[in-house]
């Protein structure tokens, strides 16, 4: 018998949905929600009745019987930073998706997994949710203490398309260093080092480059002064940076296709703008190629916006020096979500315990009364002050044959 896993995966203004006999897609939908419709919850997570209810109405006009289904699988939200992998929905996660500290649709791919799940009797997950933090320590401090570096980013689709390029290459993707560029709604660029991404831009918030609908990494003083203008609310500057942001802001649409039509129409200022954002992200690939220290065995372009191939030219012709580029265009996040949960079922891959933590506070790391992953990170890193110690020796001499420079 296969297993059958319903995936899900909430959107902003869809709910996806897919049923699987083991590999096999038997059945999907895409529930569109209009603005309407969603006008009429307060919150993301007062929508959680609602759209489970359309799950389960399109599960049954389809002939999907919930008691069939071996587990169920949704999209992780903004919970915990995590480790990669699959977790089981228990109390801890269910707890803090219903009070994540910031409002996402994703927020409630676990929730409603979890409650599907225990009507049919059998065990809900989620997998690699956009929360996955493997980043080395140093990769999170920025110049003010109060405003660190944060993992949120692309999990699901960067880490699904980067194992498909490593099956594809006969290799394992823990053996790989790859700079992986997930281009939709939002982009996220990360460094993947042997199955761990060791940095990332963050797209919920704006860091990186800019996108259809996000405004990316910002002067900070001229933002300040807008900030305290007069002219916006927070919530006003907050959709300026996450929602209306981008190419929403300057040409006043969050479609690739429509501004390529429009620069085909000799639109220069599309045109600008459009550049623009592709010279954005091929400066953050580029950056990425600085965390792996030059070593890339590939760039792998994904996302929606992988579908153009305009768009991937312009990013190849900036960063093809660097490593041999593959596009992956689309996402296929329930394929993934299912993937996972079948590796489960399978006993392929193991189960992690989500458990609610604080992450390290750095100007804390000297404070010896109390455990520390930073503080032991950064002490098994100082086993390697030898090495680095020889090669600033090597450099220094080589510097010193020249004299001093006049």
């Amino acid at each position: 018998m296969p297993y059958r896993i319903l995936a899900i995966n909430p959107g902003s203004a869809s709910t996806k949905i897919a049923v699987y006999n083991d590999e096999e897609p038997v059945f999907s939908q895409s529930i569109q929600h209009s603005a309407e419709e969603l006008a009429q919850f307060a919150s993301v997570i007062d929508q959680f009745e609602w759209r489970k209810g359309l799950i389960e109405k399109a599960l049954t006009d389809n002939g999907i019987d919930i008691k069939s289904l071996s587990a169920v699988i949704g999209r992780g939200g903004i919970i915990t930073p995590v480790e990669s992998g699959v977790y089981e929905v228990n109390d801890a996660l269910r707890h803090d998706l219903i009070h994540a500290r910031m409002h996402h649709a994703s927020n409630l791919g676990g929730l409603i997994a979890r409650e599907i799940a225990e009507e049919a009797g059998v065990k809900s997950y989620i997998a690699d949710p956009v929360v996955v933090d493997e980043m080395m320590p140093y990769a999170r401090i920025s110049g003010i203490p109060e405003l660190p570096r944060e993992s949120i980013f692309h999990a699901l689709n960067q880490k699904a398309v980067a194992r498909i390029f490593a099956k594809e290459s006969g290799k394992r993707y823990e053996d790989l260093n790859l700079v992986v560029c997930h281009m939709g709604g939002g982009c996220t660029v990360s460094a993947h080092r042997r199955g761990r991404v060791i940095d990332t831009t963050n797209a919920l918030d704006g860091c990186g480059p800019f996108s259809p609908e996000r405004s990316g990494s910002l002067p900070p003083g001229p933002l300040i002064k807008l900030c305290f203008s007069g002219k916006y609310t927070e919530q006003e500057l907050i959709r300026k940076v996450h929602g209306a942001g981008g190419l929403m802001a300057h040409l006043g649409t969050t479609s690739v296709p429509e501004a390529l039509d429009r620069i085909m129409a000799h639109d220069l200022h599309a045109m600008l703008i459009l550049r623009a954002m592709c010279y954005s992200i091929a400066k953050e690939i580029g950056a990425m190629s600085v965390a792996l220290k030059g070593d890339v065995d590939a760039i792998l372009l994904t996302g929606g916006i992988a579908h153009s191939k305009r768009v991937t030219d312009f990013i190849a012709n900036h960063v093809d020096f660097i490593a041999p580029i593959y596009v992956y265009p689309g996402e296929n996040e329930l394929k993934a979500l299912s993937e996972n949960a079948l590796a489960v079922l399978r006993g392929e891959r193991q189960v992690h315990t989500y458990v609610s933590a604080v992450s390290d506070d750095p100007s804390s790391v000297n404070d010896t009364s109390r455990p520390s992953k930073l503080r032991d990170w950064l002490i098994s890193a100082n086993g390697q002050d030898d090495v680095v110690a020889k090669s600033l020796t090597a450099i220094r001499q080589y510097l010193r044959k020249w004299g001093p420079r006049k």
